[in-house]
């Protein structure tokens, strides 16, 4: 398995102890050969390697001296006593035995008359060893490791790719020891030594009191290094798809994927977390300011964890964890020889947005705010046939829509399909608009999408007034118009778009876009639930069970869930069955809205964190999916999805 080892200790300056030597050793010791010595050590340096192991017994946790205890060489006594006395340069330095032996050794300058690089091409030796003499301060001394295969694997066996690297993450490394870009000094040199090339690093700040280096700082540089050597390797082997583990981690990520599914359409009433619920909604009361986590008191923050612990019991909850503490673990097992202790899920610190929602929801509770029980509900509830629709917009629609043909067959269509709209056809501006906004044919464009809705809503096509409506109202900055959006969802819904009527219905009891009118949503509501739409009988009942915005009348709430449960919604059943439970209706469905917030939080996790990862978002994700559908993946091919994490090898 490969590793990176990184030691990170550093030399005090003062006026009595500079560390000039150090950085003149560094850059001018011996380059050993690089073809294998296997031949006996020699007597002195036998002696000489039990003298260290004695003097400095950490010097036992070296890889040098487990490849020189496996087997006894004279490359690997070497390799081992050399990294043995780096390792412990400031008691070295002050003994003169080992101060003789480093003076007698030979000398391989490279790089010039020296193997010193740093920002700047062409390393003054003299002026470097001039600027440490004068300087006070901690000067840190990292030792970063590769075993041979692996550096020469990787290109890092020679200077040049080290200078590279550590030029290229100059700034990471000033971060991690808390160093201002501009403050940061540094030089480094590579050696080429045995079976574990490596390279010393001398860092400093201009400023001795704001520099500070942590385990977590250590950590860091460590974690930015192995992302940039090992990337290529990494991206290499998820192509190839061809180990184990891999296999492993995309089981993983389906079995999550299956659970969060099962998440989503869970109804659950879990009479514990309905109480801790209430009670936490009535902590709340009580606090000032911020409502999150971090700034709650510890009574508050006790009841959101006992929540989440109750949470966890759930099964569906307890299965989606194990599976992504397996994953993490396997992903881990290439960052950390440790294995990974498993928390309880209100301690696991990659999931700490599930006490915030938590809390969201309790304060949702307090305030008495009416949620949307919708995931149901797609993004484009959209129909697949136009009214009027003429033959030739027909014809290039199903061109387009079938996977069956091939992709520049496809192109064509869309290309003919945009030259008929051009010439006026209402039904093919509508039908680019949705190209342009759906992908992936055509490379998602949402400013063109919204020239096209508009087009064909200005023509007056009904199912272009919704669509350009629910454009206008997204998340999308480059396009986005609230007013707007009102005007042609008001449109759609005049014209008999239920889908429009449930939407303006939400948003005038949300209040986000527009004011809240609770008489404006009723009306919506009530055109939308009698047009039959699911969604809106199942809104139109919780409101008269709340009495929210209309008089509260347990029968007719009781009507219009019977409607939407007769189209198969479960959680209009869900209150049917539960119509005499004793919690206020805010409360009953507090478990189930949870289980969709973890669902999601799951979801975004299904690649484990990991501070050298690759991480991919779920907007960028969606992205390079249309890409490769485009390219002519089928649209369910899943497996491709995921980022491949960072390996990050060796202990501190």
């Amino acid at each position: 398995m490969a590793r990176l080892i990184l030691k990170c200790p550093y030399l005090k300056c003062d006026g009595n102890h500079s560390v000039s030597g150090y950085l003149r050793y560094i850059g001018t010791r011996e380059r050993v050969e690089l073809l294998p010595d296997d031949r006996p050590p020699t007597r002195k340096q036998e002696q000489l390697v039990r003298i260290l192991v004695q003097d400095f017994p950490s010097s036992t946790g070296l890889e040098e001296y487990s490849d020189y205890d496996f087997k006894p060489t004279k490359a690997h006594a070497s390799a081992f006593i050399t990294r043995a006395l780096e390792e412990n340069w400031p008691a070295v330095q002050q003994s003169d035995g080992y101060m003789k032996y480093i003076a007698t050794r030979p000398r391989a300058e490279r790089l010039g008359n020296h193997g010193l690089f740093s920002d700047e091409d062409g390393v003054d030796l003299a002026k470097a060893i001039d600027e440490l003499d004068h300087y006070t301060g901690n000067v840190w001394t990292h030792i970063i490791s590769l075993k041979r295969e692996d550096a020469a694997r990787l290109g890092y066996d020679n200077a040049r790719a080290w200078q590279n690297l550590l030029r290229a993450n100059r700034n990471d490394i000033a971060a991690a020891m808390n160093i201002s870009p501009g403050n940061f000094r540094w030089y480094a040199a590579y050696h080429d030594e045995g079976d574990h090339p490596h390279v010393h690093m001398m860092a400093w700040s201009t400023m001795p009191s704001e520099a500070y280096l942590t385990r977590e700082g250590i950590h860091k540089i460590k974690s930015q290094l192995t992302n940039q050597i090992f990337r290529q390797e990494m991206l290499h082997t998820y192509e190839q798809k061809s180990q184990s583990r891999d296999e492993l981690v995309r089981e993983a990520r389906r079995a999550i994927r299956r659970l969060t599914r099962e998440m989503v359409q869970s109804i659950c009433s879990v009479p514990e977390i309905e109480q801790k619920m209430e009670q936490l909604a009535g902590q709340l009361e009580t606090v000032k300011g911020k409502k999150s986590y971090g700034y709650l008191p510890k009574p508050v923050k006790k009841t959101v964890d006992e929540i989440v612990d109750k949470l966890e019991e759930i099964p569906v909850v307890k299965s989606c964890y194990d599976q992504w503490c397996v994953l993490q673990s396997e992903v881990e097992s290439y960052y950390h020889d440790k294995p990974r202790e498993k928390k309880k899920l209100s301690q696991e610190k990659e999931f700490r947005q599930i006490k915030n929602a938590v809390i969201q929801e309790a304060e949702r509770i307090r305030l008495g705010e009416i949620t949307f029980e919708d995931a149901d509900l797609a993004d484009h509830v959209e129909p697949e046939r136009l009214r009027g629709e003429s033959y030739a917009c027909w014809e290039l629609r199903q061109m387009i829509q079938d996977n069956t043909l091939p992709l520049a067959d496809r192109d064509g269509a869309a290309e003919e399909l945009e030259r008929l709209a051009e010439r006026g056809d209402t039904h093919a501006q509508y039908l680019m608009g949705q190209l342009y906004r759906d992908g992936p044919l055509l490379i998602p464009d949402s400013q063109r999408a919204k020239d096209w809705f508009t087009q064909a809503a200005e023509h007056g096509l009904p199912e272009a007034h919704y669509a350009l409506g629910k454009l206008l109202l997204s998340d999308d900055p480059e396009v986005r118009d609230p007013d707007e959006g009102i005007h042609w969802l008001k449109q759609a819904a005049e014209s008999g778009n239920h889908f429009a009527a449930y939407r303006l219905g939400k948003e005038y009891i949300s209040g986000e876009v527009v004011s809240k009118d609770a008489n404006s949503a009723t009306e919506w509501l009530t055109q939308s639930a009698e047009a039959g739409n699911q969604y809106a009988q199942y809104m139109l009942g919780k409101l008269y069970l709340t009495g929210q915005g209309v008089t509260h009348d347990q029968t007719q709430a009781m009507d219009w869930f019977s409607r939407s449960a007769a189209q198969g919604n479960q959680y209009a059943q869900f209150f049917l069955e539960h119509q005499d439970s004793l919690h206020p209706p805010s409360v009953m469905l507090a478990a189930t809205r949870l289980l969709y917030h973890m669902s999601r939080i799951f979801e975004d996790h299904s690649l484990p964190q990991s501070s050298a990862g690759l991480q991919v978002d779920r907007k960028l994700q969606r992205k390079i999916q249309e890409k490769k559908i485009a390219m002519g993946h089928k649209p369910d091919d899943h497996e491709e999805e995921q980022s491949q994490g960072g390996m990050v090898m060796g202990g501190m």
